[in-house]
């Protein structure tokens, strides 16, 4: 039997803007201290972490691996390329699903003060790969993440 892989390619950037009622540094905090990104960072109790690790500094790498509850294993595997205190984060990342590469994407998350408040941009350039994965569905989970970081910012005000 002939198993071959239509091999395909979509390239797409989203833009995600939020405003957070918290000053910059604890968003901030939030996104840099790995216990602090530990507590809104994650797939909740559907999925069970076997590997998580989070090094903020250039050339640091992030890992979150493991299985989904009666679902494919998932792996998440970042670097970061640049770091302006307090105001960008760049990094990579890379994501699989049982065995196979989704995707491959370049982050800015930027920040700004807005009185007493955050506004955060965060764009994503992607590439997904073998119709494994969909744009909308990655943009619907980057915005759910971003939703569970205003919720962990609002519990701390």
């Amino acid at each position: 039997m002939n198993h071959t892989i239509e091999r395909s390619q979509v390239h797409a950037t989203f833009v995600i803007e939020r405003s957070y009622p918290a000053p910059v540094e604890a968003v901030w905090r939030a996104l840099s201290e790995s216990d602090a990104r530990d507590e809104w960072f994650n797939a909740g109790s559907a999925f069970d972490a076997d590997e998580k690790s989070h090094d903020f500094r250039v050339g640091g790498h992030g890992t979150e691996e493991g299985q989904w509850h009666d679902g494919p294993r998932s792996k998440f595997r970042s670097t970061y390329t640049d770091i302006v205190d307090l105001q960008r984060i760049v990094f990579t990342y890379d994501m699989w699903v049982d065995g196979r590469h989704l995707s491959t994407s370049l982050t800015t998350i930027a920040l700004e003060p807005d009185g007493d408040q955050t506004r955060l941009t965060y764009t994503e350039q992607g590439v997904h790969f073998d119709g494994l994965d969909s744009v909308e569905g990655r943009e619907e989970g980057s915005r759910g993440l971003l939703d569970q970081l205003g919720s962990y910012l609002a519990s701390r005000n």
